[in-house]
């Protein structure tokens, strides 16, 4: 591999291969050389400073010039603008990932009480017969809570599932990272699946409940 130092290309042979870590901040080098390829540049160390308790923009002003002042000869380098740019860039993609979840789960939401809404007929003809059958409304409401946690467990399962699959392939596959699975998160959001499945589907019954089941009955 032949690469260009300060207009000098120095050809070397790969030696072996190692792991960058680029989420640490620390001094990190993709190519590391042996002492002697580079023992005639002009710049032969480096080091990093940064303040005790933070940064703090009032002395890190003064501090490069002081240094340029007494070591001309030695090159500073701000990295705080870099990081914070980054960051920038990191908090938007972030944010723009949230509003991508946010309309995902509203149109899931909606999917989901319009899957409940087809269904509402053919309920209202059941709650019509148990009724005559003597089942009380207690009863059928517990009927239906068990019906919609069922579904609602079930959806949860697959979008557990299906955006854990979707997020490991992105981690590893597109951004090379460690995948982690985050538990809490993951029955957080399914517990929540279960719950707005009930929410919706209690909705409807109890506008089923309260009618009576004669008028449903002559149309059987």
């Amino acid at each position: 591999m032949t690469v260009n130092v300060l207009g000098r290309d120095i050809t070397a042979k790969i030696a072996n291969t190692r792991r960058v870590n680029w989420r640490a901040y620390g001094i990190n080098f993709v190519l590391v050389f042996s002492p002697n390829s580079l023992a005639g540049a002009p710049f032969s160390d480096l080091a990093t400073l940064a303040f005790a308790g933070g940064s703090d923009p009032a002395r890190e002003a003064p501090l490069l010039r002081e240094t340029a002042l007494r070591f001309p000869s030695v090159t500073s380098i701000s990295v705080k603008d870099a990081l914070e740019t980054v960051n920038a860039v990191a908090g938007q993609l972030a944010f723009a990932v949230r509003g991508v979840s946010s309309v995902a789960f509203l149109a899931s939401i909606l999917v989901l009480g319009g899957a409940l809404a087809a269904g509402q007929h053919a309920r209202i003809h059941d709650a019509a017969v148990l009724k005559t059958l003597g089942a009380t409304r207690g009863r059928l409401l517990k009927a239906y809570i068990y019906e919609y946690a069922l579904i609602g467990l079930c959806t949860a399962l697959f979008g557990v599932a299906a955006g854990g699959a979707a997020a490991f392939a992105i981690v590893r596959r597109v951004m090379d990272l460690d995948f982690v699975w985050l538990w809490p998160q993951a029955l957080a959001a399914a517990a929540t699946a279960v719950v707005v499945t009930i929410f919706l589907g209690l909705l409807g019954t109890f506008r089923i409940l309260g009618r009576k089941p004669a008028s449903y009955l002559r149309d059987l």
